[in-house]
């Protein structure tokens, strides 16, 4: 199923998915529940970029002609000017656990690193979200630590993981490096590319 998983832009009949997975307790998922908002936020972005900002973007996660989810990107400032890309993955029910995520969190990589002179992308979920820490592993991220109290979920503040991947760490046809890979040193530069933070 994964190999078939494509990025493409939002179109406006996927707006519907998008305000369910986001806004529906059940589709959400405990991660990713944050409480009631106004669902037309999705549809007022569509319809004042696309949902393709300068500083933060959604794709589609799809197949064929089938929406499984979302993801997203949003700059995020680093030292002096420097900044890079920290990215989010939403998926349906059905779509979770069949390796869709990593395949999507892959071809986002690619695409940032083709198409932006960012350095890095880097992901956080929480600690006891161990499905979304082996998606992010089997996509080629790297576990860099542990930031405490750094998300708010449900009440209380929780830790997050911190995960990334460097351009130098993704192989020439765009995709990240496993770590068997990064061990026998196979490194080079991202190129061509592929074919998500509301």
């Amino acid at each position: 199923m994964n190999d078939h998983v494509e990025l493409r832009p939002v179109a406006e009949a996927d707006l519907p998915v998008i305000e369910r997975l986001r806004t529906d307790p059940e589709l959400a998922g405990p991660f990713l529940w944050e409480g009631w908002s106004d669902p037309h936020r999705f549809r007022r972005r569509y319809e004042q970029d696309g949902m393709l900002g300068e500083d933060t973007g959604t794709l589609a996660v799809a197949r064929a002609e089938e929406v499984l989810g979302i993801v997203s990107y949003r700059r995020v400032p680093m030292a002096g000017s420097l900044w890079c890309w920290s990215i989010g993955i939403s998926l349906l029910p059905a779509a979770r656990g069949r390796g869709a995520g990593s395949r999507a969190q892959r071809l986002l990589v690619a695409y940032l690193f083709a198409h932006t002179t960012a350095h890095r992308v880097q992901a956080e979920t929480e600690v006891d979200n161990i499905a979304e820490q082996r998606a992010l592993e089997k996509a080629g991220f790297t576990r860099e630590g542990v930031m405490r109290g750094y998300g708010f979920r449900d009440g209380r503040y929780r830790d997050e993981v911190l995960y990334s991947v460097l351009r130098s760490e993704v192989r020439g046809n765009g995709g990240p490096l496993t770590g068997s890979d990064r061990h026998r040193g196979e490194h080079s530069a991202a190129s061509g590319c592929c074919a998500v933070m509301l």
